[in-house]
């Protein structure tokens, strides 16, 4: 069962209903930057999570459904489109609400004005996201999309990111390596992940979103005793959380 701390309070909370019932998670932003892009992602990665443990989601974006630029850098990212929050109400029965904020906990994600919206103010569960490279307004200028987003992944989400090149460079360079290691142990017989890895990758994204212990985990697979197959399983696995397209090179010249 996925838990998560509630940013207001502390506290874990379980993020889905106990009877699988609907669970809204909203994205609240602010603007077009780094870090609206990376309260984007936490909340895909949120959506992702719920959804392999079998919880029906709704996603809203609350406060950037009217910034192009927003939803271009997001699409660029991977992840998924969210529905406008301010058109989309309430009134599908929702048993959870997951509001995922920026900065100080959202106060200010409902709007710019001095008199925001109480309609769009973060409800429910509070995830709270920290900034992420504050002088960017969007991707770098060049980067790979991807890349940016391993590089975002690979810190925990309540500390700030950062996006310079020695951050791009380790993305880039982990990111490549694991690609090229997914499209070889894909030309041997396939294993079924083994049950103690795969408790351990969900272990980690079911302790309040840990991905950062997600790669860890994918590191030590990396360079283990394991049979080729069995990692290309555990790597294709994960990706259905990360969405880095690791099966990308399936097929490629060897």
């Amino acid at each position: 069962m996925l838990r998560i701390i509630d940013a207001r309070t502390g506290e874990p909370v379980d993020a889905a209903p106990a009877r699988r019932g609907l669970t809204r998670v909203e994205a609240h932003v602010v603007g077009h930057d780094a870090t609206a892009l990376r309260v984007l992602l936490v909340a895909d990665v949120l959506v992702r999570a719920l959804e392999l443990g079998g919880t029906p989601v709704w996603a809203l974006l609350s406060g950037g459904g009217e910034q192009p630029e927003l939803r271009a850098g997001a699409a660029a990212l991977g992840i998924r489109p969210f529905e406008d929050g301010r058109a989309s109400g309430t009134g599908l029965g929702e048993a959870q609400v997951l509001s995922v904020v920026g900065g100080t906990d959202g106060q200010d994600a409902a709007g710019t004005g001095t008199e925001p919206d109480p309609a769009l103010l973060p409800r429910g569960v509070r995830v709270s996201v920290a900034p992420a490279a504050p002088e960017a307004t969007g991707i770098p200028e060049g980067a790979d999309p991807t890349v940016v987003r391993l590089a975002l992944l690979s810190r925990p989400r309540t500390a700030p990111a950062r996006l310079d090149a020695d951050a791009l460079d380790e993305a880039r360079d982990t990111l490549v390596r694991w690609r090229r290691a997914v499209a070889d142990w894909a030309r041997q017989p396939s294993r079924a992940v083994p049950e103690d890895v795969r408790g351990e990758l969900r272990a980690a994204w079911e302790n309040d979103l840990d991905v950062p212990g997600v790669l860890r985990v994918l590191r030590r697979v990396e360079t283990s005793e394991l049979a080729e197959g069995a990692r290309f399983e555990t790597y294709a696995y994960a990706d259905r959380l990360l969405g880095l397209e690791l099966t990308r090179d399936l097929g490629s010249p060897a």
